[in-house]
């Protein structure tokens, strides 16, 4: 992961990634993640208000973002005072009532470090890494993940030679090749009209994937 791409988009503002409110697709199919108290996994989870959303649905919300100034924002925006400890090498966990995020990279948090997760809500994670990296970030993630975990993917799709990345473009194929011997369910979709799509001039359409482990 480019972690000092990221932190220096985090330091200029450059966020059109964060929607400010919640997905429309996980207010719609968040019951696809099973009856709470589920502890759900969000990977590259910014300052979301998923993550708010799904805490308020009785869920246990299990983050882990490599921006850890983006980790401090979530807490201070929602007025929560969270506790932080050292929980690994270069990672630290900032917890609060329903909300434990982990400040850290990805890769480097395993099962011990996060605890057990049942459920998974990815939403502009998969999209964000390159097509290298995205076979790599899957099966990490079924590491951390206990079996028969449910989980919502939210991703785009767009032909375009114009629009520089990230997001990235995913298919449902390329989907169903790397969560291959999961169930994977095409149950929503929409257009997205983000501002970097609207000045680039390029159409996205939104996906919603229902994933069972």
């Amino acid at each position: 992961m480019e972690i000092d791409f990221w932190a220096q988009r985090w330091k200029e503002g450059r966020i059109g990634f964060h929607e400010g409110k919640t997905n429309v697709f996980l207010g719609r199919h968040v019951e696809r993640l099973g009856s709470p108290p589920r502890r759900v996994l969000v990977p590259l989870c910014g300052k979301t208000e998923d993550m708010a959303f799904l805490a308020s649905r009785g869920h246990h919300v299990v983050g882990v973002e490599a921006v850890e100034d983006a980790v401090k924002a979530f807490f201070a925006e929602h007025e929560l005072s969270p506790a932080v400890r050292e929980v690994g090498e270069h990672i630290r966990a900032y917890s609060s009532e329903r909300v434990t995020l982990f400040a850290g990279d990805v890769f480097a948090c395993t099962q011990s470090i996060v605890g057990e997760v049942d459920a998974l809500y990815d939403r502009a994670a998969l999209v964000a890494l390159s097509s290298d990296v995205r076979p790599r970030y899957v099966a990490h993630l079924r590491t951390l993940l206990a079996p028969r975990s449910k989980g919502l993917l939210v991703t785009f799709d767009y032909t375009s030679s114009s629009f520089d990345p990230p997001p990235y473009p995913v298919s449902e194929d390329e989907i169903r090749r790397l969560y291959a011997g999961a169930s994977v369910t095409a149950i929503d979709e929409g257009p997205f009209d983000g501002p970097r799509f609207r000045e680039a001039g390029v159409t996205a359409t939104e996906r919603c994937y229902a994933i069972e482990l």
